[in-house]
């Protein structure tokens, strides 16, 4: 008898999803795409509609043949690649090749991989979505005139293996921006005077406010001087104690930039781990006897929709948990933003029998770190508000007034499971009971002089936040972004602060000035826009094909015309040649801007430099240190070196030996299945950092010195030097664990 065979994305979603479709089903993975545009050119026909021409992925050829045998006798197709436009491009290459007959090939949605879930799905399947295919295409189509199109002239001008994006530029400006706001911003004083006050034993703080009830502004020292020349002797008396309930509402369940952030904040995670962690999650763990089980619905969606099934699972987990008190008479609705697409749910949990604390012992400390929040979140999300008692007490002190404010958790609600991370937070403490005409005792008066500040840097959270905000790309793409700014070098991070090297405001400045449309944020937002409409049957993808490309050609033979050619930019410098005496010239190669003799090709000499605030150029030195180890292909004694990226080991006979290699600190890489060395480098800000030998395969990496010790709490392969203000310590570096001692 035939079987229905139903494809996949991946082997452990079939997995889990053939245990529930029993022995009438195959189920088969396509291991993602299928086919796509070629790497190796534009593979757009942009003088015939823009036509793509799709190519088998390397390595997939055997995969295809497979799904092709499986279709020919089954006697129906299930394509059921992820639920969103990608999936759907998916299922869509899949059915050309498969040669099933278009009555036997259905497509159909799997919110969450449950048994529930995929048995409702597969008896109620639809057909290939032509509007989301189409606007994935179109989607792939522009990334691809701009990357592809743009990129050369940047390898042209600049350097090779620079890129370009429709989205990863504007992220990059954005980040550029945000640093030239910084180093313009001119700080502003002003001071502060803080009132320590006691009344019957308990002490508490209230802040100067205003003067003759008009709001105070103290600019300088001078002037807090005065006030409390002024204020001296006074009598601290409460004028008035206002007093008020306030309440905050729960959060809505997660859409995936806000877990993007949330995991950000309170786990540390970048958005590329948040979304492999969260896929893994939706696609099943194996639960012991259970088998693999999907634990969370699909993570790709920007709708705060919930099924009235999880609701329901939800409130009897709270009146079971907790009490009716945290219980809403009805269940809490969120409404999504707006243009969200609403064909998937929240982010939540899918089975209420699977609690964190009961699956920990499966899953691993990032899985269930991530498992945690978002169940966390949702059933927050369905609980009471928390109510507090807010106080404001207003105290005279004679012509001027301070305010102290309090809090105090009048009933926990949500609070109990859930507390939103935020990236700046001031708590209020609790004060002592007052009523007014009480007179206070003043037991101190703080003056405290403070600087206006600029906007922080970006961190991934900020960032994801901001192009979510502008309606930049579409969270489903912002890990990648993050991920191929910091590879392209454009930007680096320190201290969880996204920087800007010299080659992304370079870079940026160039394509501001010849594609001021595709670096425009309002642009951007606008062709996502469009792609929503192309989804929706609103708009043809060629007529958003058409409008975008005309203005984009022109732009392209300006540019390659006009745009500054930075390979060939000598800025003369006052640095000696010493080797020929010439006045050496700054250049831009590969590695960024070195100085170079203006006699080349006769003088080959080049350096490396610094630039002070000042714009003073000066040579830095390297640095060689013979290690005793033997160049492994002539020899001759190898070197400990200092160049732009750190220290390196290099062979003693450069140039006619160019053996090199990292310099490894004597520690394995801690990355399961990993068997890379630790070694040292050096940031674009020449702050030195540990990273995998194995780089770019394995991107773990470090700030603080690894030593090859194991932590004794979580039995994590490293601990690390830690060298702050407050001393030095030994710590774990793994994320959770606490572990530290006096180093």
């Amino acid at each position: 008898m035939p079987k229905s065979l139903v494809i996949v994305e991946s082997p452990a979603k079939a997995k889990t999803i053939n245990k529930f479709l029993g022995k009438d089903f195959t189920v088969k993975a396509s291991i993602g795409h299928v086919k796509d545009l070629p790497k190796s050119k534009l593979g757009v026909d942009v003088e015939n509609d823009f036509a793509p021409h799709y190519e088998t992925i390397k390595g997939k050829t055997k995969v295809i043949a497979e799904l092709k045998k499986a279709a020919k006798s089954a006697d129906k197709i299930y394509l059921a690649p992820d639920p969103d436009r990608e999936g759907e491009a998916i299922a869509w290459h899949i059915a050309e090749e498969v040669d099933g007959k278009k009555d036997n090939i259905y497509r159909v949605l799997f919110n969450e991989i449950t048994e529930k879930g995929v048995i409702e799905a597969i008896k109620s399947p639809s057909r290939l979505d032509r509007s989301k295919f189409e606007a994935q295409q179109a989607r792939r189509i522009l990334d691809r005139l701009v990357g592809y199109e743009i990129s050369p002239i940047l390898w042209k001008k600049v350097r090779y293996g620079l890129s370009a994006g429709r989205v990863q530029s504007v992220a990059v400006r954005l980040i550029c921006e945000r640093e030239r706001e910084i180093k313009a911003f001119v700080p502003q004083e002003y001071w502060s005077i803080t009132a320590e006050l006691e009344k019957t034993g308990t002490g508490f703080k209230a802040k100067l406010t205003k003067k003759d009830d008009k709001k105070l502004e103290i600019k300088n020292e001078q002037d807090a001087n005065k006030i409390l020349k002024e204020v001296e002797g006074k009598d601290f008396a409460v004028r008035d104690v206002e007093k008020k309930e306030r309440k905050r509402n729960p959060l809505p369940p997660f859409i995936t930039s806000k877990l993007q952030q949330d995991a950000a904040r309170k786990l540390g995670f970048t958005a590329k781990k948040t979304m492999m962690i969260a896929q893994q999650l939706y696609e099943g763990i194996p639960l012991g006897e259970k088998g693999s089980v999907g634990l969370i619905t699909y993570m790709r969606t920007d709708s705060t929709r919930v099924s009235s099934d999880a609701v329901r699972d939800a409130r009897a987990y709270i009146q079971e948990r907790f009490s009716s008190a945290y219980l809403p008479a009805k269940p809490n609705a969120y409404q999504s933003k707006k243009g969200a697409q609403d064909a998937h749910e929240a982010i939540r949990p899918t089975y209420f029998q699977h609690p964190p604390e009961a699956v920990k012992k499966f899953l691993s400390k990032d899985h269930f770190a991530l498992y945690q929040l978002i169940w966390n979140r949702f059933v927050a999300s369905q609980m009471m508000p928390q109510i507090l008692d807010q106080t404001a007490v207003l105290i005279d002190a004679g012509k001027y007034l301070f305010q102290a404010n309090g809090s105090i958790v009048k009933f926990a609600g949500f609070t109990a499971v859930y507390a939103e991370a935020r990236d700046e937070e001031e708590e209020e403490a609790a004060l002592p009971s007052l009523a007014k005409g009480d007179v206070l005792k003043l037991l101190n008066l703080l003056p405290k002089q403070h600087f206006t500040q600029p906007q922080p840097r970006f961190t991934e959270a900020t960032l994801v936040k901001e192009l979510e905000e502008n309606g930049i790309g579409r969270p489903s793409t912002y890990a990648a972004i993050i991920s191929t700014i910091q590879d392209r070098e454009y930007a680096v991070k320190e201290k969880n602060q996204f920087i800007p090297t010299e080659l992304g405001f370079m870079v940026t400045d160039l394509l501001v000035k010849s594609f001021p449309d595709i670096l425009n944020v309002e642009f951007t937002a606008h062709m996502e826009e469009d792609l929503d409409k192309i989804e929706d049957g609103k708009l043809k993808w060629l007529d958003a094909m058409r409008g975008f490309y005309a203005p984009f050609k022109q732009s392209l033979e300006k540019a390659k015309v006009e745009m500054k050619d930075v390979k060939k930019q000598e800025i003369p410098t006052d640095i000696q040649c010493d080797k020929c005496g010439k006045f050496m010239n700054i250049k831009w190669g590969r590695n960024g801007k070195f100085l170079a003799c203006p006699a080349y090709p006769e003088c080959k000499n080049t350096k490396e430099f610094s630039t002070d605030e000042n714009g003073k150029v000066s040579v830095v030195e390297i640095v060689q240190e013979d290690t005793g180890e033997k160049c492994p292909n002539c020899g001759k004694s190898m070197l400990v070196k200092t160049g732009r990226f750190g220290r390196f080991l290099a062979c003693s006979d450069y140039p006619q030996c160019k053996t090199a290699k990292p310099l490894s600190i004597g520690v394995k890489c801690p990355q399961e299945g990993c068997d890379g060395n630790m070694v040292e480098r050096q940031s674009k800000k020449r702050k030195i950092f540990y990273s995998c030998s194995n780089y770019p395969k394995c991107k773990y990496a470090l700030w603080d010195k690894p030593i090859n010790e194991k932590c004794p709490e979580c039995g994590f392969k490293i601990l690390i030097e830690k060298h702050s203000k407050e001393g030095n310590a030994i710590k774990c570096p793994n994320e959770g664990c606490g572990y530290k001692r006096e180093g």
